[in-house]
């Protein structure tokens, strides 16, 4: 089977990509089941509902979050009750929402998908190293695809996730650092690997936001209100072929359209 992982959601330029390009790759490549971080999707803070509808009507299967997971309120009892939508599954006990479940792809498969939050650099959860184990002991034999979304800031963590996790996982995607890598591999375990998917946003940005703002932060160290930046888009994704008996990847190859 094939999986379609794409990068980072970022405001309208993001959705716009999405609307404009998802359909085509997924006629083209035969995709069985699309999976995209959308933690940025609302003017590059959180989601709502509504722009959730929108992702799905464009056909995407699954939504994974983020460390923005919270930033729109409706978010809060909306994640209890749209099972499509994923927050990182190692918050503490009694957060709204889950961290992972089982979807049921175009060819019929139950695949199951993760979504884990790195804690260098960013906020403290549980561990997701010991969240990973947890959750991979949850699935079935019916669930032989599994992905994992690492949402986490340093390549360090994400590389150890992928090793953690090669063998017993089909796929491990770094998201949240909005810069696609060049080191998406087959580790020797059959897990396709990749430090980060990258941004699926405004392309003439600093990782989706207005480059003036950005670098008169970085000149002057005063707080300001950043924006999504407009203009030409990127796509960022990576498409993975999985055995659906095994669960073993055996290619990983990475998308990048930009317009």
């Amino acid at each position: 089977m094939r999986l379609l992982m794409i990068g980072d959601i970022v405001g309208r330029p993001g959705r716009r990509a999405v609307k404009q390009n998802l359909p085509a790759l997924v006629g083209q490549f035969g995709i069985d089941m699309v999976i995209a971080n959308g933690e940025n999707a609302a003017g590059g803070n959180g989601i709502t509902r509504e722009i959730a509808q929108e992702l799905f009507s464009c056909g995407v299967d699954v939504i994974t979050m983020g460390n923005h997971v919270w930033n729109q309120k409706e978010i809060y009892t909306y994640v209890n009750q749209e099972a499509r939508i994923i927050r990182p599954a190692n918050y503490p006990p009694g957060t709204p929402g889950r961290g992972w479940g089982s979807f049921r792809a175009k060819s019929g498969l139950e695949v199951g998908v993760i979504n884990i939050s790195g804690r260098i650099f960013m906020q403290e959860l549980d561990c997701p190293f010991r969240k990973a184990d947890e959750l991979v002991g949850r699935f079935g034999s019916k669930e032989a695809v599994v992905l994992v979304d690492f949402h986490a800031e340093a390549s360090s963590e994400k590389m150890a996730m992928g090793w953690y996790l090669d063998g017993r996982v089909s796929a491990v995607c770094g998201t949240h650092t909005h810069v696609q890598t060049a080191d998406e591999r087959i580790l020797p375990g059959g897990t396709a690997y990749i430090t980060d998917v990258g941004m699926t946003g405004p392309a003439d940005s600093v990782i989706g936001v207005k480059k003036e703002m950005v670098i008169e932060r970085f000149l002057t160290q005063m707080p300001r209100r950043f924006e999504v930046a407009e203009g030409l888009y990127q796509f960022n994704a990576v498409l993975i072929d999985v055995d659906e008996e095994s669960g073993r990847a055996s290619a990983i190859k990475r998308i990048q359209n930009y317009e």
